[in-house]
């Protein structure tokens, strides 16, 4: 009866039209992307281009497709997310798992948890960060864009606290058919953390997708960058290598840069849905039974 009144309906109905309002302002800035992209050059640097393409053509993603630079930028940025967030689900869960064990379990815990907690307060800085890198001759490796920020602290925090709240009568089964630490990682806690395991995954897929200061700093050439790298020195510097000069004088630096921006975006908006039904699934309820 208390879903039916009339309250509840007019503030279910004035949810619903704040979330659509919210969701079309986050999506329309980047459909305005697509359009201008897809316009021609007199309409894009008029701005006449709104919710539909003036002049319709394909010539602002030939050019950026054409580029062989944009589209090395684009394979590393697809290897450093792809092994970078592998490496730092592996890292960050097993660190968490071994952290969220009581103390009688795992002698000097607490210590180890402070260690990493330190590193959030105080940072080594820049400079020696790329003398490290440098000593370790990882300049121009893709591996300088992924080992600095391998162990997210705050991420084995919240893989922690998730872990802790695993039922114990799980694992103890486990060690009962002579599972061991590892197995009963892999079996049991693996399975049952996938929401907050899809939910780091995220966070670190878009961070290294995403990052461009570290590529300018330790990837030397255009051929290393990472895509967001690459879009910075084309977009903000204006660096046009990699381009043909005679077509480029005559396309809208809009519709290329927006035909740019649109394919930087565009895999994470395709793997986020895939991802996002493990934020509401509740793996962990109904695991153990009464």
């Amino acid at each position: 009866m208390y879903h039916k009144t009339l309250s509840y309906r007019v503030f279910n109905l004035f949810n619903y039209i704040v979330l659509a309002v919210i969701s079309i302002a986050c999506l329309l800035p980047l459909y305005h992307l697509l359009m201008v992209s897809f316009s021609d050059t007199s309409a894009a640097n008029a701005g006449r281009v709104t919710l539909w393409p003036i002049g319709f053509n394909w010539d602002a993603y030939a050019q950026t497709f054409g580029n062989d630079n944009f589209v090395t930028s684009l394979w590393v940025s697809v290897k450093r997310t792809v092994i970078g967030t592998a490496l730092a689900l592996f890292v960050n869960s097993i660190a968490a798992y071994a952290l969220s064990k009581d103390n009688h379990v795992f002698r000097g815990r607490n210590i180890y948890l402070w260690y990493f907690v330190i590193t959030m307060l105080f940072s080594a800085g820049l400079v020696p960060g790329y003398i490290l890198i440098l000593k370790l001759g990882l300049l121009n490796n893709l591996f300088a864009l992924i080992l600095p920020g391998l162990v997210a602290v705050y991420n084995i925090i919240l893989l922690l606290n998730f872990f802790r709240s695993v039922p114990k009568e799980l694992e103890e089964a486990a060690f009962i058919d002579g599972a061991g630490y590892f197995r009963t990682f892999i079996s049991i806690f693996l399975p049952v953390s996938m929401p907050a395991i899809a939910t780091i995954a995220l966070f670190t897929m878009v961070g290294h997708w995403n990052s461009y200061f570290d590529g300018l700093i330790y990837m030397k050439g255009a051929q290393n960058l990472p895509l967001a790298s690459f879009m910075q020195t084309l977009i903000v510097q204006g660096n046009t290598t990699g381009f043909d000069p005679a077509v480029i004088a005559n396309m809208s630096q809009r519709t290329l840069r927006a035909s740019q921006i649109f394919i930087s975006a565009l895999p994470i908006l395709l793997v986020y849905p895939f991802l996002q039904r493990f934020f509401v699934k509740g793996i962990v309820i109904g695991a153990v039974k009464e």
